[in-house]
């Protein structure tokens, strides 16, 4: 089995990439969508989030109002890490359960876990491989404007908040230029998943723990 970390920055096509090496066979393990459960209601994590950010990030239903906490973390990096260290080791804790899931049903399976900041928590040197999805700041700026509908400005800022993809590309085994057309993504992609099959059914069970 190989592991590797699939990471990029905000807009540059992460989940486009995920979906295809899921279309080629890889189990994908989706980070975000871990986060977005370990923090429901009732959850360890939440009783903590809540207690730190105080009950104005509630929804009327009783949930975390994501976009509230989105604003306030963008803006504040010391809120953006305080909310890491609450969040990061639920998502690693239920990404290893499902590996080993995963692990005890085949062990030659490519698995892909999704993970935006892999490098900055240092989640990267876990995995035997690190894969990051690129594209240039100016297109991925470009991309958030239009996905989210806002001004140059406040995407600029939100681009900056995170570690550069150009201060990525040295922690990258594999990179995976997702500038062109979806087309010549899938070619690059593709090559990337032969490459982990091949080394997966070569080496049996994997480092990763």
């Amino acid at each position: 089995m190989v592991i590797a970390g699939l990471t990029g920055g905000i807009a540059t096509g992460k989940s486009t990439v995920a979906s295809l090496f899921a279309s080629f066979g890889a189990a994908v393990i989706d980070a975000d969508r871990i986060a977005r459960e370990v923090v429901l209601r009732g959850s360890p994590a939440f009783d903590r989030i809540v207690e730190h950010f105080g009950r104005e990030i509630l929804l009327p239903d009783g949930e975390i109002d994501r976009d509230r906490l989105g604003g306030i973390i963008f803006s504040d990096s010391g809120q953006r890490e305080s909310l890491n260290r609450i969040v990061h080791p639920e998502v690693f804790r239920e990404m290893n359960r499902r590996i080993g899931e995963i692990k005890s049903g085949n062990v030659n399976r490519v698995v892909i876990c999704d993970v935006p900041l892999l490098i900055e928590t240092g989640m990267h040197s876990v995995f035997d491989d690190v894969i990051l999805v690129y594209v240039p700041e100016p297109l991925q700026i470009n991309r958030l404007m239009e996905r989210e509908g806002i001004g140059r400005d406040e995407a600029l800022r939100r681009v900056r908040a995170q570690m550069s993809i150009e201060e990525k590309k040295p922690y990258a085994s594999h990179i995976i230029d997702n500038s062109g057309t979806r087309e010549n993504t899938a070619k690059i992609t593709l090559e990337v998943y032969r490459s982990l099959e091949e080394r997966s059914r070569r080496c049996g069970p994997c480092r990763h723990t």
